[in-house]
């Protein structure tokens, strides 16, 4: 049989919607104006089933004939958890290692820069197929999108030692992150043939996608296979971000297998995908992910970073306004100011007076507000923030820093307190898909929309969000630290808020 994963020359495109990749044909469909051929469920590796369950993702086996690719594959293994994701797939399953590409190439000589999208969802969830994430209206603006899928929770991130054992790398976990690799490796083989340049790749993604993006540029693994990066909302960097060491992750993998009855990784194979799904997800669905397994990550992420290891490249990276909720400070008691004080005095302790300094609280709406921001500066800001500062100082690459301020509106009907420019709400800005969501949508919605995928997409040609007729951006540097505020009246500003994750980053239950 042969084996896919074979270095190819550049193949022309054959037809219309038919791409000769070094796998097979794949025929995919094109757009309703015919500017933009979608390629979906193009497999990228071997099905990670039976006893290529926790192993790193294998070569393909190659087909003949003609494969369709019009149709999303199934997403990766996970459970119910966040009801904001919408998918278009037909369910999940192990067999998930698969991608789509959209693209407005005519020609393979047109070498169009490439987007390559990973999704978020806590590792636990996720897929390439959610409606905010379609790649259609971003490849019009004249780039290459990818998208994939990669395994996710116990499937992805399993680690044990007797995975260590039998790995000639003597490592185990990060099957998510080096499925995430091995996308890549397949856009470099075969992107070319779908009019894109695989020596133009910029990496983007959101949340557990923003941390993968700042993990893959830290990893040896990829180098040579991007150009750019891209981050939104999310790095490893702080404690509670940080991808374990791989001994604690493989003591958390020998519990579940217990959990299982099972004695070997033989048996946990022979176990159903849904009986380890099941399983998982209890007591809760996140104690499975990232680690320092000595190969993907030979170090924390934020050593490879201080050492200067990491990809020097162009990076774009950010958050938006209201990461956080009060009621993670709060808990079940009211949103005063009381209860701030004692919620701050009994978590930070000494820092405690430093931290209401900061995020003060004189009256009950500065705590609630206050309550956000500490809650948002801890689960996205202050890591992403230490992900550009370290960048910034050892890349020797420009820099450019945003902040989204723009709250989505609200559905007919929807009650209660706004939750502003929440975590993931720039998703559909970014991709030009505010019609993936039923919301009334105001003409500046449209337009920040419209600049986003603009600046995001320079970005991706150049190395520089700037260009003709937009609000400048000005690139993040060690001495002016100016953020781009994305907005319906975007403008940049000096950080002003940098002495907050100055003082995080000197607490230890933080950084």
């Amino acid at each position: 049989m042969i084996l896919a994963w074979v270095v190819m020359l550049a193949v022309p495109l054959i037809a219309a919607d038919q791409v000769q990749t070094d796998a097979g044909i794949v025929e995919g469909a094109a757009s309703a104006d015919g500017k933009i051929r979608e390629f979906k469920g193009i497999p990228y590796a071997a099905p990670p089933v039976g006893a290529l369950r926790w192993k790193p993702p294998q070569p393909l086996a190659s087909w003949t004939g003609v494969r369709k690719a019009v149709e999303f594959a199934p997403r990766c293994m996970q459970g119910h958890i966040y009801d904001d994701m919408v998918f278009r797939d037909k369910g999940p399953s192990e067999d998930c290692l698969y991608l789509n590409v959209w693209t407005p190439a005519t020609s393979a000589a047109d070498r169009l820069p490439v987007m390559v999208w990973i999704h978020g969802g806590g590792f636990v969830a996720g897929a390439s197929s959610e409606p905010r994430q379609d790649g259609e209206n971003l490849a019009r603006k004249g780039v290459v999108v990818v998208s994939m899928n990669y395994r996710l929770g116990a499937f992805g991130f399993l680690a044990h030692p007797d995975l260590t054992g039998e790995s000639a790398h003597n490592a185990s976990g990060n099957y998510g992150l080096l499925d995430q690799v091995a996308a890549l490796q397949w856009v470099r083989r075969n992107i070319e043939a779908f009019g894109g340049d695989r020596n133009m790749v910029t990496v983007f993604g959101e949340s557990a996608g923003s941390m993968s993006v700042s993990a893959l540029l830290a990893s040896p693994l990829t180098d040579g296979l991007m150009e750019r990066a891209i981050g939104e909302s999310g790095a490893f960097f702080g404690a509670r971000t940080s991808a374990h060491q791989r001994i604690a992750a493989e003591l958390t993998g020998s519990e579940f297998a217990k959990e299982l009855h099972a004695s070997s990784i033989a048996d946990l194979r022979a176990k159903s995908a849904d009986e380890v799904l099941e399983a998982s997800m209890k007591p809760q669905p996140h104690r499975f992910g990232p680690d320092v397994d000595g190969y993907f990550l030979p170090e924390p992420v934020s050593a490879e970073y201080q050492d200067g290891m990491e990809s020097h490249v162009p990076l774009l990276a950010g958050w938006n306004a209201d990461e956080g909720s009060y009621q993670e400070i709060f808990g079940k008691e009211k949103p005063t100011a009381k209860n701030y004080v004692k919620a701050v005095k009994k978590e930070f302790i000494s820092g405690a007076d430093q931290i209401l300094k900061l995020y003060p609280a004189s009256n009950d709406e500065e705590a609630k507000r206050s309550a956000a921001d500490l809650a948002g500066d801890r689960f996205i800001a202050y890591g992403t923030w230490k992900w550009i500062e370290m960048h910034v100082a050892t890349s020797q690459s420009p820099v450019y820093r945003y902040e989204f301020d723009q709250a989505p509106p609200r559905a007919a009907g929807e009650t209660g307190e706004s939750r502003g420019a929440y975590h993931s709400a720039e998703i559909e800005y970014v991709f030009g898909n505010l019609a993936s969501k039923n919301l009334p949508w105001t003409p500046d919605d449209r337009k920040l929309s419209e600049l986003m995928s603009t600046y995001w997409t320079n970005f991706a040609k150049t190395g520089d969000p700037n260009g003709t007729g937009l609000p400048k951006w000005p690139a993040y540097d060690a001495a002016s630290h100016q953020a781009m505020h994305l907005s319906a009246n975007p403008a940049p500003a000096p950080d002003a808020h940098r002495e907050r994750y100055q003082f995080l980053d000197t607490l230890p239950a933080v950084r």
